[in-house]
């Protein structure tokens, strides 16, 4: 391990950034709707017992990993390898966690760039430079290639930081900042004619839907892929804490934040759709189900927004401006992965490593571009509904059956000599090695190809090609776009 490798200044510095990584548009806008669509309060509390149940115990198991080896995703599960075939398997797995978090980043990045480009959008409006504005939020090639390499030039130079300086300086200014924001935007949505019907749709149970398969499966969905899982994220940042932290504590309070974050997007999101509703914008399908979540974002509040004129551009500038946060949080860790591993198995500079990743997977965002409607949802699909199950299975099963459990009792007592006696050891080493290898393993055929939410599976990939840019943002669009 090379003497000068970066570590968390402070315990707050790796919270502020693994609860960024959670924390992304998914988050946001997917959440709540999930939620309101499956029993509402009844779907928060099953959401919540599986967020600690399940989703928990993978995170735990890839920060304690990656503090036991220090180590990018290919070294550490190659370094707890016992023989020449685990050790194989490892280092394949941890490339291919490499790939697809490359991947993830390449459309994020797509995505990320249409938020920022409506953060602009609206005050260029205001100026008088309605042009500008509707090439920002139109669905052009330059636009999405110039957006993307906008963003992915913000995810590059953060990272080029450093650990310290990069990563924990800008999740510490940016997660305040998105919280703050939330919470502002709701307390004023809140107050708005509709917001009421959307808030009891939000918190009244409907507990007839509490056992069925659809609430079930979509909470653990969103469970689990909310806190960021299966690509080596959690576990290159795990290698940045310091022996010092007690990792069953610092994990509880990384998961707590991203789950509260969630829920408290609820209390903007289904307020703001119901407030669209009272001002005649249609927020229900033709089955009478609440519109898809890239619907409700870029069509559903664009509408609203265009009915409350200077309050309207005020709203939408920092409702964007909330979710390109949410957005960079996220990228910020993704990109890390494959810079980690350059940098320690080349030698690289930390810049010379962020450029050239952030580079080519910007050459891969600008190639989905170029063939948008045959690239971008099978890269989605390629990712998180086969390679990150995968991912996670083959990480459950290391950490479960191949890393000695001494030496992951070891690790844990550097901070908390008696935590063999504690609740967590009692039963951590027995969920991780039975009960999470059979949930990752329900793979794409069951879990996993239902609740990957992130994105809409697809959704946002039919909003973009049907989205000519006609009509300007502050104007509904026109028929059959």
């Amino acid at each position: 391990m090379t003497a000068n490798r970066g570590q968390f200044g402070s315990r707050l510095g790796f919270i502020f950034a693994a609860a960024g990584s959670a924390v992304g548009l998914g988050n946001i806008w997917g959440f709540p709707t999930q939620a309101a669509s499956n029993g509402g309060a009844a779907f928060l509390l099953v959401y919540l017992i599986l967020a600690f149940a399940l989703a928990y115990p993978v995170l735990m198991a890839e920060l304690i990993l990656g503090r036991y080896t220090h180590g990018n995703s290919v070294a550490a599960l190659s370094g707890i390898s016992r023989g020449p075939v685990t050790k194989a398997i490892g280092t394949s797995t941890g490339l291919l966690g490499i790939l697809v978090a490359s991947m993830i980043l390449s459309f994020y990045g797509i995505v990320a760039g249409w938020m920022l480009g409506y953060t602009i959008a609206y005050p260029l409006e205001v100026v008088g430079a309605s042009a500008a504005a509707n090439w920002l939020t139109g669905f052009t090639i330059p636009r999405n290639l110039i957006l993307m390499g906008v963003f992915m030039l913000m995810t590059i130079a953060i990272i080029m930081g450093g650990v310290k300086e990069g990563i924990e300086r800008w999740s510490s200014r940016l997660m305040p900042t998105l919280i703050i924001t939330l919470i502002a935007l709701a307390a004023y949505v809140l107050t708005l004619e509709g917001a009421m019907t959307g808030l009891r749709v939000y918190l009244i149970p409907d507990f007839s839907k509490i056992l069925s398969s659809q609430l079930i499966l979509s909470a653990l969905g969103s469970a689990f892929f909310s806190l960021s899982l299966g690509v080596g994220t959690m576990l290159v940042y795990g290698s940045y804490i310091s022996d010092k932290e007690h990792l069953p504590s610092i994990g509880a309070q990384v998961a707590l934040i991203d789950v509260g974050i969630a829920v408290l997007a609820g209390f903007l999101i289904l307020p703001v759709m119901y407030v669209a509703a009272e001002r005649g914008v249609e927020i229900f399908s033709a089955s009478g189900a609440l519109l898809s979540e890239d619907t409700l974002i870029l069509t559903v509040l664009p509408e609203l927004f265009a009915t409350m004129g200077t309050v309207g551009i005020a709203l939408a500038t920092a409702f964007f401006f909330l979710m390109t946060i949410a957005a960079l949080t996220s990228s910020i860790s993704i990109l890390e992965v494959p810079v980690a591993f350059i940098v320690e198995r080349f030698d690289w500079s930390r810049k010379r490593a962020a450029i050239v990743a952030g580079g080519l997977i910007a050459g891969l965002s600008s190639l989905i571009i170029l063939d948008f409607e045959n690239l971008f949802g099978a890269v989605i699909a390629l990712s998180t509904r086969y390679g990150q199950p995968l991912l996670g299975l083959l990480l459950c099963l290391f950490v479960g059956w191949v890393w000695q459990r001494n030496a992951v009792l070891a690790e844990l007592q550097k901070n908390d000599p008696q935590v063999a006696e504690g609740v967590f050891w009692r039963i951590w080493p027995v969920y991780v090695r039975f009960v999470c290898p059979i949930i990752k393993d329900s793979g794409p055929r069951g879990i996993f190809c239902h609740a990957i939410k992130d994105f809409g599976s697809g959704s946002i990939f039919s909003y973009a090609i049907k989205d000519s840019g006609a009509g300007g943002i502050f104007l509904p669009r026109q028929q059959g776009l």
